[in-house]
């Protein structure tokens, strides 16, 4: 049956089942800095499961009661709005391949998973990992969705593509202005759940879109984190935005993931959005290049570089290029590169890129030789481990570098034991930055700690990264994409061991325990070695995620942001509770201790820095710290 749109009274149900304050911070905003900005809001806290879980999650999520409303599962690849299904499924009927529609479903990934190497949390997000008839989930593979004329013939075996599903969905060559190759289209019906699907993956994912295998010509991703896809693909998005707007169903499943993963899908709570954030109008004038690029701070394996911004009102970010190869794209005017090799040379160069995706020429050229040695860890370390009772599991990591860290190519791996032989798990992928003496924690989402609230942890999963019994290897890599096949433009991901629990190819003895890392290990260590670490009873985890704390802290971790930033003589803080922070310090880069004061905030909300040399410093507040540039 056809569902009821009640347009008078589905809006403000909607509205208000937005939590308060969700979106706070988005007012005002247009363009890609509201997808910016929205994409820190639904990427504070990570929550992911594992991809065998979404069996029995459908359950929850994607139910009928809309249409048959007969709570069999709702597949919008062969569900008919207007008549009775063809087929329908429960969830006991998963299967994994068919040979023609109505002989099980799958688990389909709007957005292919191969696209992101099957690494989680993306692997199993529910809010684009969706239930589907598995013969049309087959015919579709990695292929893009978009329009096509389908064909007379049915979608089962022997015929293939084209062809025409039972429910009217689509396969075959694109009729889409832009692209011409083999696509999929869902019925009008679902057009929109699609575009928000595929619009909320560019914007949840926004900082990890450059490492994806978005080269293939089947991807329509076209590698930038602010646009995420190619314009003709954008414009069809937006087109199927418009022309089936957001449905009873789709507010339920987002209440329900919502629920579940603790992230809400933005275009369902505001679908007005697609349209201010892609919204860019095309120019083919490159801006002007960044000047006066120089170096901040050099280490043995970093070096931090600032410039002077381009002046062109159109200016997103800029390319940061290392012998000539890019590095990293920010927003900033400063960045630090880091896993650089000691005493070794490096070229770095600047170009500024607008709305339209124009580079401009490169800055001037700034040659740096890494310092032989310094005091400060090479990379991020691995500093608890706990492998307790039950699902009591959890690993901080701390960022001894003295520098803010992105974290977009850092990930937990576990090994296993095969029949034969000994493999890694599906990789997860940590995200956003670390801040310098800043510790993140990564945990079991059903562990229970005495001293530990679960839900203060930054990434909570029971992905099979976070699932080691102590008889594995489990380490912190750094990973970094590579071209495996040049005929195809395909990518596949190589992981580089930084710190690590526990030998490789070899049955350890670290369960029931916790292992707390030593102060006075200041780099991380491939090869586990047990005297750098202090073993503590089964299930102790006092002072998780304050790196060196055995006790629970007293210090309260304040909501504190500081500006402006690089700063001339004054640096500025504003949030709940300034007043309350008890300590501030300033550090050099080499970690020396350049200024202390006590209870700092009580009359001013700033700090004198005009007697600092220009440079690059880490301010702490109590437990919290800050990067800062000074002029």
């Amino acid at each position: 049956m056809k569902k009821l749109l009640f347009f008078a009274i589905l809006p403000l149900v909607n509205f208000a089942q937005i939590p308060s304050g969700y979106y706070d911070g988005t007012d005002g905003l247009v363009g890609y800095p509201l997808k910016t900005k929205i994409n820190e809001i639904i990427s504070k806290q990570v929550y992911s499961y594992t991809y065998d879980d979404l069996k029995t999650l459908y359950g929850q999520t994607d139910l009928d009661k809309y249409y048959e409303n007969d709570n069999t599962i709702l597949d919008i690849y062969s569900e008919k709005p207007n008549g009775v299904d063809a087929y329908n499924y429960n969830l006991t009927n998963i299967i994994s391949s068919a040979t023609a529609e109505g002989q099980g479903w799958n688990r389909e990934h709007g957005m292919p998973q191969s696209t992101f190497y099957g690494i989680y949390p993306m692997y199993s997000d529910l809010h684009f990992v969706i239930p589907a008839d598995a013969r049309i989930n087959q015919l579709r593979s990695n292929f893009p969705y978009a329009r096509n004329n389908g064909a007379a013939n049915d979608c089962n075996s022997p015929n293939t593509t084209p062809c025409t599903a039972t429910n009217g969905s689509k396969l075959g060559k694109s009729t889409t202005p832009g692209y011409t190759n083999t696509v999929y289209e869902p019925i009008d019906e679902f057009k929109g759940d699609v575009a928000r699907f595929l619009l909320y993956f560019v914007t949840r994912y926004e900082r990890n879109l450059n490492n994806f295998d978005f080269m293939l010509s089947t991807s329509p991703l076209d590698g930038n984190k602010e646009r995420g896809y190619e314009n003709w693909y954008i414009n069809m998005l937006k087109d199927w935005n418009a022309l089936d707007p957001v449905s009873q169903r789709e507010r339920d499943r987002n209440e329900v993931i919502y629920s579940i993963q603790k992230i809400r899908n933005p275009f369902i709570d505001h679908p007005e959005w697609v349209d201010l954030i892609w919204s860019n109008s095309s120019d083919n004038i490159a801006p002007q290049a960044p000047s006066q690029l120089k170096t901040v701070a050099i280490g043995e394996s970093f070096v931090t570089l600032s410039w002077d911004p381009s002046l062109d009102s159109d200016v997103l970010g800029y390319g940061v290029y290392v012998n000539g190869v890019f590095y990293k794209s920010t927003n900033s005017t400063f960045t630090t590169i880091d896993r650089l090799l000691s005493s070794s040379s490096s070229n770095f160069t600047v170009k500024a890129y607008d709305s339209s995706y124009n580079f401009s020429l490169d800055s001037n050229i700034v040659n740096v030789n890494t310092i032989s040695s310094d005091i400060l860890a090479k990379d991020l370390m691995i500093t608890k481990y706990i492998e307790g009772s039950g699902n009591n599991k959890a690993i901080e990591v701390t960022n001894l570098t003295n520098h803010e860290v992105d974290l977009e190519n850092y990930y937990i791996r576990t090994q296993l034991k095969g029949s034969n032989s000994y493999y890694f798990s599906d990789s997860y992928e940590l995200e956003g930055k670390l801040s310098a003496g800043e510790s993140i924690v990564i945990i079991h989402p059903n562990a229970s700690f005495s001293s530990f609230d679960t839900n203060l942890a930054k990434f909570i999963t029971n992905s099979p990264a976070l699932s080691f019994t102590g008889s594995q290897y489990v380490e912190l890599a750094f990973g970094k994409k590579y071209l495996s096949n040049a005929n195809t433009n395909n990518y596949e991901m190589a992981y580089e061991s930084v710190d690590a629990v526990g030998l490789q190819n070899t049955n350890n003895n670290i369960g029931n325990v916790s292992l707390y890392r030593n102060s006075d290990v200041k780099d991380p260590n491939v090869n586990y070695t047990i005297s750098e670490w202090t073993s503590y009873p089964s299930n102790y985890s006092s002072g998780l995620g304050n790196y060196l704390e055995v006790s629970t802290p007293d210090m309260p971790i304040f909501d504190i942001e500081i500006y402006p930033n690089p700063a001339s003589n004054y640096i500025f803080v504003k949030g709940n509770d300034v007043s309350d922070v008890r300590k501030a310090q300033i550090f050099d880069f080499s970690g020396k201790l350049i200024k202390e004061i006590n209870n700092p905030f009580i009359a001013e909300k700033n700090l004198n820095i005009s007697n600092l040399n220009s440079g690059l410093y880490i301010l702490k507040l109590d437990t919290k710290s800050f990067n800062f540039i000074k002029k």
